[in-house]
């Protein structure tokens, strides 16, 4: 990187070392053999809810647009090219089965202002836009493994009526650095609405397994809600190599630093959760019983509370889903219990409620400070934590 060491940015009238800040894990993906089998997987067992579909030439699904709230996506299957075959992951590495990772900042402003400086320090940028559906302005750019990283602004939400932005209003999609200011969403809609576009026509999913559990006072098709995505796992080559570029080109902190059988694992945040994405050695992969063919270590969905953990790993197990409870809790530093639930293609989902929150002094709780969690042992209620139910809240209903 070129840029000197003490030069500041203007980021909504904070002084920043970067033009831009990462606010969260906006939304993830995966390229997959049976897209159709994963659809299953994610949707009727995990609860996501489809927002869009894309379709091959010959009518089968290419492509799914998942969301557990009201942004449009959440969740992303994409089908897993072959050899020679265009579509995401084509030409890149085969460990990676990542379809993204993507990551919220603040303004339009910043992911114009981020794509510049990546251009100005020599880092390489795969497209800048705004991509369709979803309606989120972007810049994508790979980390040193490969996995493809978006950082990405005002992504479409979807309201009660689960109505999707239509076809016809995709006109504003961009394939290059848009001019800036841009005109505001309700102006699009406006714009389209005089030119004749219905734009409650876009997409809706309209089946859903029977409401048949009573979860916390809501009906719902299985025994848990979807409340957060995040973190990201990753198994990578050079663990120094990964650290540095997601500390020093994308600003994330460090929280702290894990070793366990001599492999290290490096936690990273990018708001007060204590880690929004870990990076392992590619080593550790075989000796936890990993699928050797994804550079994914885990993709996390959080529930709203301890017994909705309990009862979705009694739930996918009843699904003949492979659930693992035996992974070392010194590996994953700031949560208590966690479970991890295997895709068809062997992807392993970190299951779990609790994420340690860090404070304004930058400080994790020190590990003597934290739960004692003894493997194999679900009591049925625990005692809180300080930052229980702290932390990013989940906003609308819950079905």
């Amino acid at each position: 990187m070129t840029a000197p060491v003490d030069t500041k940015y203007n980021v909504g009238g904070l002084l920043l070392d970067r033009p831009f800040k990462v606010r969260r894990l906006g939304h993830f993906g995966f390229n997959v053999e049976d897209i159709e089998a994963h659809h299953r997987f994610y949707g009727d067992l995990l609860g996501f809810k489809a927002s869009d579909v894309m379709f091959t030439p010959e009518g089968t699904k290419r492509g799914v647009f998942m969301r557990y709230g009201g942004d449009h996506h959440a969740f992303v299957l994409f089908k897993r090219p072959r050899p020679g075959e265009p579509g995401p992951g084509a030409g890149g590495p085969p460990e990676v089965t990542l379809n993204q990772i993507t990551w919220q900042v603040g303004s339009l402003q910043e992911v114009g202002d981020a794509a510049r400086w990546f251009t100005e320090n020599d880092i390489k940028i795969l497209r800048v836009g705004r991509d369709m559906p979803g309606s989120n302005w972007h810049a994508y750019l790979p980390d040193p493994d490969g996995h493809t990283n978006e950082l990405y602004y005002g992504i479409e939400q979807v309201g009660w009526d689960g109505l999707s932005k239509p076809r016809s209003m995709y006109g504003r999609g961009f394939r290059e650095a848009p001019p800036l200011p841009q005109i505001n969403e309700l102006q699009e809609v406006q714009d389209a609405i005089a030119e004749g576009i219905d734009v409650h026509s876009g997409y809706r999913q309209e089946t859903e397994p029977p409401a048949t559990f009573d979860v916390d006072g809501v009906m719902l098709a299985r025994p848990f809600k979807i409340t957060k995505i995040g973190p990201v796992s990753l198994f990578v080559d050079d663990l120094d190599a990964a650290e540095r570029f997601y500390t020093e080109r994308l600003g994330f902190v460090k929280t702290e630093e894990t070793n366990w059988n001599g492999h290290r694992g490096v936690f990273l945040r990018t708001n007060t959760e204590h880690h929004s994405l870990a990076l392992y050695p590619k080593a550790l992969r075989s000796e936890l019983g990993f699928s050797p063919h994804s550079t994914c270590m885990a993709f996390g969905v959080q529930f709203a509370n301890y017994r909705q953990l309990k009862d979705a790993i009694a739930f996918l197990r009843e699904n003949g889903v492979e659930v693992r409870t035996d992974v070392p809790n010194e590996l994953t530093p700031g949560i208590d219990y966690v479970a991890y639930a295997f895709d068809p293609d062997g992807h392993a989902i970190q299951l779990y409620y609790y994420m340690e929150q860090v404070g304004w002094d930058g400080k994790p709780r020190p590990a003597s400070a934290r739960r004692q969690v003894l493997q194999g042992e679900w009591p049925d209620a625990l005692e809180p934590m300080s930052d229980s139910y702290q932390g990013e809240v989940f906003l609308g209903p819950w079905g």
